[in-house]
């Protein structure tokens, strides 16, 4: 569980030295398919290793996979003395796996978040919903057995929802609550130098060509199926509403 704790711990703290995301999803002609948000954290593991190179290779060095469904299974008992819209919030991680690949020997930093879905709404605000695993921390006062129930969810600024039907694809985020997305992107100024120049890429697979986009700048694969669209990270932070991708596929 110090595993978990720390790794938490540390993707939490990504809005800081955030690098590059990639948001990628496989779409099946029934609707079906999957979900995949990786984060190369490359330069981060470099700027780690220089600045602890006696320990760092000891204490950092991993390559697991961590399934929430088993980790809300095994925490349950703790979990279950949380208020129902905390349970509710914890619940959303369960569709989901996180695989993470540490090496400071080869400066490799590397994680995902998967899952598969029937239907894209099932994993609508994937990525906000992965912040809510900071409930999921190890116990306090070093106590691996201790039945203490998680820490409360950090409070949600903004939401992202996937639609897809017929021929349609849709992506929009909204801020459901303006006066913390204020306080947020306040404290996003003194982070600012490290967040410069970091990169979102979306990048969607379809089961037919696409016809027609909304953005401009997007970049497609030899038989039209696969869209790429590349964002600056940090204006999406600050204006997230306006990022809006409309796809419309071939008949």
């Amino acid at each position: 569980m110090k595993y978990v704790k720390f790794l938490l711990g540390l993707l939490l703290g990504l809005g800081v030295f955030a690098c590059n995301f990639t948001e990628e999803i496989h779409f099946n002609e029934d609707g079906s398919g999957n979900i995949n948000i990786h984060f190369d954290g490359d330069e981060l593991m470099a700027m780690i290793a220089s600045m602890q190179p006696d320990s760092t290779s000891q204490d950092m060095a991993m390559d697991s996979t961590l399934v929430f469904k088993d980790l809300l299974e095994e925490k349950k008992d703790s979990i279950s003395q949380l208020p129902a819209e905390e349970q509710a919030k914890l619940k959303k991680l369960e569709p989901f796996s996180m695989h993470v690949l540490m090496d400071p020997e080869t400066q490799k930093m590397n994680f995902r978040l998967f899952s598969d879905f029937k239907n894209v709404a099932e994993v609508n605000d994937a990525f906000n919903a992965f912040q809510d695993a900071s409930m999921l921390t190890a116990p306090q006062d070093g106590d691996e057995n201790s039945a203490q129930p998680p820490m409360k969810a950090q409070e949600q600024t903004t939401k992202v929802n996937y639609e897809f039907g017929g021929n349609r694809f849709k992506r929009t985020m909204e801020i459901i609550d303006q006066e913390l997305f204020t306080k947020s992107i306040d404290s996003l100024k003194s982070a600012e130098m490290f967040l410069s120049g970091s990169k979102y890429t979306f990048k969607y697979h379809f089961p037919k060509k696409v016809k027609s986009t909304n953005v401009e700048g997007a970049t497609f694969s030899l038989d039209g199926k696969t869209m790429t669209y590349e964002v600056d990270f940090l204006q999406m932070m600050k204006d997230p509403e306006a990022v809006i991708l409309e796809v419309e596929l071939e008949d």
